[in-house]
């Protein structure tokens, strides 16, 4: 099968390692995986990195660049699938598709409502198989109108590490001179109000109260930094909130931390909590969005009932704790990982879905 993916995006965000994932795992399975992506695009310079045809637009007028690559691309070479990976792409591979007999598949991470602009849900009743990233979102899309036949989920994935060793903890920490007594909390993603650092911010004052020497890494960069910096100063905690920025290599996080916390407040599923998870951390999240979906209390990992810092705080503290707690989540968080989020199970499950939507426009 020969498949093009298609992203708009410029940043680096759980959705674009997902479409390098598939990418990888859709190789492996034999099959021919090519992506249209912005030529400063992070996605683009990676999947280049590892030998995928990269088809790249310029960042300058970008929607309307990528309408047009895609349609040479398409005059050029025949495909079995165009997968769209944003609103963006999608409108671009429904327009361009028009003379090329291609499936559309379209995937969708958000759990807002379709637009009922023009093109919003024209675009995505276009196409042949819309993925979901939980059913969370799926019920979004189909509360929105889109036909029930048409909706599939399938999950993220991540490759499982290996057990990391104590010397590699240790390099960890020191790298953001944190000593291997101090217990570390953390998260990783990007900063924006639905995510939560804020309430975070605000159980981390609980927490210092319990755990003087206590503190909390902040990976990711966004819009809300310098308002999350300045929470953190008004909140006297300085000394014990690190913010990294963007961090390329983010294992470097998980092999520090002692408790992965997974603040969001509406998310649709999460895939640094998927990731902290592989890595055997002890997770505390909100129950809310795709998040029960793969944490069940108390099984391997504790969900705070509300957005409440009071009761993340009271979680992470109880783990601090409980460190045989801790290890037992932990351990069954990785087998969860193991059991239904793999890296594999993500390109097996979207080739089934490659299917029915061949399957489909094939009918029509």
């Amino acid at each position: 099968m020969k498949i093009l993916h298609v992203d708009t995006r410029p940043d680096w965000r759980g959705g674009q390692h997902q479409i390098l994932l598939t990418m990888r795992g859709l190789r492996q399975l034999g099959h021919d995986a090519q992506l249209l992506a912005r030529a400063d695009s992070l996605l683009a310079q990676r999947a280049s990195a590892e030998s995928f045809s990269v088809h790249r637009f310029s960042s300058r007028f970008p929607r309307l660049q990528a309408l047009l690559c895609l349609k040479e691309i398409l005059h050029q070479q025949k495909f079995d699938i165009i997968h769209a990976h944003d609103p963006h792409a999608l409108t671009a591979a429904w327009l361009a598709r028009a003379h090329h007999r291609a499936a559309l598949v379209a995937s969708r991470r958000v759990a807002y409502p379709l637009s009922r602009s023009w093109p919003g849900r024209a675009r995505y009743r276009a196409a042949h198989r819309i993925i979901a990233v939980s059913k969370f979102v799926a019920a979004s899309v189909i509360s929105s109108g889109i036909a029930s036949q048409r909706v599939a989920v399938v999950y993220d994935g991540v490759e499982i590490p290996a057990p990391f060793k104590f010397e590699e903890r240790i390099a960890a920490r020191r790298a953001w001179d944190v000593s291997n007594s101090t217990p570390l909390i953390g998260c990783v993603g990007y900063l924006l109000p639905e995510k939560g650092q804020d309430l975070l911010l605000h159980a981390m004052k609980e927490i210092v109260s319990s755990f003087p020497d206590c503190k909390l890494l902040l990976a990711g960069d966004g819009p809300m930094r310098s308002h999350l910096q300045a929470l953190a100063k008004n909140l006297a905690l300085e000394n014990h909130v690190i913010f990294t920025g963007f961090v390329a290599d983010t294992e470097s996080v998980y092999r520090a931390l002692d408790v992965f916390v997974f603040p969001s407040l509406a998310e649709p599923l999460g895939s640094s909590l998927l990731a902290a998870m592989a890595h055997g951390l002890p997770v505390v999240a909100i129950a809310s969005g795709g998040v029960p979906e793969i944490i069940e209390n108390r099984r391997n990992g504790i969900l705070a009932e509300a957005p409440d810092s009071a009761q993340l705080a009271r979680a992470i503290c109880e783990l601090l704790r409980d460190p045989e707690m801790a290890a037992r989540l932990g351990a069954s968080a990785r087998e969860t990982i193991s059991i239904h989020f793999t890296a594999s199970l993500l390109a097996e499950n979207t080739l089934r879905e490659y299917e029915c939507a061949l399957a489909l426009m094939h009918r029509a």
